[in-house]
């Protein structure tokens, strides 16, 4: 496990494979087809029971707990995302830098504030979502074909970075595919580089990603979820 932990913290990423089983696959499936939504997905999921009791689930894992590198780690987000034959879409390199909070603060330190779906959202300094991690649940199968998450490694491990930083590292770390059986979970970091391509064979590719940080914030925040 300490291999494990030591490679996780040098590259922002692994792969858990085996994460859930099949049923609590289908049973994700069912719990995302009930929601009926419009979009590509829905970024309030922890307000379902279901949904916030696979988080708990997955904290306590024992291959995922060691990953979350923080003291006290609590559920602060799930977000659904949903490709298929009829949404199908790519996302550019990025870094995943929005949090979502209680209320707003006049800190100084803060910066990017935005609401999505009904919720408030803020842009820590970099030491804040360093201390977050991202446990992306495959309840579909996800080869490359489909539009599986690409990433470049090792790109966490330099802050907040600008267009040209990211430019930079993308070429001297280069860019790898992470395919991912149904029932693994992609373990990463926010600040990692990702991207995704649209699928090129559109099927179902479900994601459940939960984002997991510190129980307690500075900077007179609280968190919007905390499971």
């Amino acid at each position: 496990m300490e291999t494990s932990v030591a490679r996780f913290t040098s590259l922002g990423f692994t792969v858990v494979t085996d994460a859930i089983d099949s049923n609590t696959c289908d049973d994700a499936v069912a719990q995302i087809d009930a929601l009926r939504t419009e979009g590509a997905g829905s970024r309030r999921l922890l307000e379902s029971p279901q949904f916030a009791d696979l988080a708990v689930r997955l904290r306590r894992h024992p291959a995922i707990a060691p990953l979350l590198l923080t003291d006290d780690p609590v559920a602060i987000q799930c977000i659904m995302f949903m490709k298929s034959p009829k949404k199908n879409w790519l996302v550019s390199l990025h870094q995943d830098r929005s949090v979502p909070v209680r209320a707003r603060s006049n800190d100084s330190n803060l910066s990017g504030w935005s609401e999505k779906e009904g919720d408030l959202f803020v842009q820590p300094p970099a030491h804040v979502l360093e201390q977050v991690t991202a446990v992306r649940l495959h309840v579909d199968e996800c080869p490359v074909e489909s539009g599986a998450l690409r990433v470049v490694p090792a790109s966490h491990g330099h802050g907040v970075l600008t267009s040209e930083q990211t430019a930079r590292l993308r070429s001297s770390n280069g860019e790898q595919d992470i395919p991912a059986p149904r029932g693994a979970a992609l373990i990463m970091k926010p600040l990692l580089l990702h991207a995704s391509s649209k699928a090129v064979k559109p099927v179902y590719r479900r994601v459940l990603h939960f984002v997991f940080g510190p129980r307690k914030l500075p900077y007179g925040l609280e968190w919007r979820y905390a499971i």
